[in-house]
């Protein structure tokens, strides 16, 4: 086993269509220009303006108090985990979750936390799952801390949490003695497809974070925001694990020109994913889930050929997606178009057709 990601084939075709991730964003030339021109300083002792000032439309945004700038989404779990937590502590999350599936067993490595996966259809547990999760205190089952949600639900399919279900949690959470922690790497995702703001779907939520490098197309980071006791806790993790930083502010201004430029248009990502799944879904044998936000799974095993061989067959073709949990996922981004959507779905058809 290798743990090096390999370059990419130098004989393989060129990319054309790019649906593996929304990380697979580039930073658009204006975005390059406002990191051309960010002002900076040394953010390790608090002095890069441009990384100053995402973290207070951050807090802002979410309805927090404070919040700090890290290099990934990851390092926003980490450390959040590493405040609420010690070690023998158990966190309550999804089975499905980022914590659990995505992270490298971080949590379990770095904080000797045990995490009790719950289930749930669509990537999320119903507050009765949790409610019947809960264990009395004593000295024979670990301590429950935290709660834990992701917004959207990768793996479920993108799938939004309701307000009325994420309140719930909070209350369940808060009547247990526990904490409650909000992993948002496509949160933005779900309060363009809902309506609903940031800082109302944060509300009562002790941590919540964002992702910058996802659908709003910057080249890197995360920020997390919650009081400002927990801020500073998370700071103290940020320095341990390394993601204490210099002259950010060249990448905070490309988060700040995303929050200014690309939150609304995530809209046009949704209407994408959902043409993806009409077209798809139009193909004798494909079983399609209807996308709620820009993640489209697909399963083309009906169709007479199984996801990873759909998955090579268009990699051939110059058309790059992932197999995730069993099924083939589709991820529509900035730098998917309306008439890319259209040719994946010729390439499927023509595939199929084949087989």
């Amino acid at each position: 086993m290798h743990y090096t990601p390999p370059p990419r084939d130098p004989k393989a075709p060129p990319v054309r269509i790019n649906l593996l991730s929304d990380t697979q964003t580039k930073p658009t030339p204006a975005m390059r220009e406002a990191m051309a021109r960010a002002e900076v300083g040394d953010e390790q002792i608090g002095d890069d303006p441009s990384v100053n000032l995402l973290c207070e439309r951050v807090a802002d945004l979410l309805g927090k108090e404070a919040a700090v700038f890290m290099p990934s989404g990851t390092m926003c779990n980490v450390a959040a985990t590493l405040v609420h937590c010690r070690p023998g502590d158990e966190i309550l999350a999804h089975e499905t979750a980022h914590i659990i599936a995505r992270e490298g067993g971080a949590h379990a490595a770095l904080g000797g936390f045990q995490i009790m996966p719950l289930p749930g259809n669509d990537g999320q547990f119903s507050p009765d799952t949790l409610r019947k999760a809960l264990h009395p205190r004593t000295r024979y089952q670990p301590p429950q801390v935290l709660v834990s949600v992701e917004q959207t639900a990768n793996i479920g399919g993108g799938t939004i949490w309701k307000k009325k279900a994420l309140d719930e949690v909070v209350s369940i959470a808060k009547s247990a003695g526990m904490a409650t922690h909000m992993d948002g790497a496509r949160l933005l995702n779900a309060t363009v497809a809902t309506g609903i703001s940031a800082r109302d779907m944060a509300a009562g939520w002790d941590s919540a974070w964002i992702d910058f490098s996802k659908g709003l197309g910057a080249p890197i980071g995360g920020a997390i925001a919650g009081s400002r006791a927990l801020i500073d806790e998370v700071w103290r993790w940020k320095q341990r694990l390394g993601g204490s930083m210099r002259q950010a502010g060249i990448c905070a201004a490309a988060c700040v020109y995303a929050l200014d430029r690309h939150v609304d248009r995530l809209a046009e990502d949704h209407a994408n994913a959902r043409a993806l799944a009409r077209g798809l879904s139009q193909i004798p044998g494909i079983e399609v889930q209807e996308p709620e936000t820009n993640l489209v799974f697909f399963k083309p095993d009906g169709a007479g050929v199984p996801g990873d061989k759909m998955v090579a067959a268009l990699n051939k073709r110059g058309v790059l997606l992932a197999m995730m949990d069993g099924r083939i996922r589709a991820c529509t981004h900035l730098d998917v178009t309306a008439a890319m959507i259209e040719e994946m779905i010729g390439h499927v058809r023509e595939i199929v057709r084949a087989a």
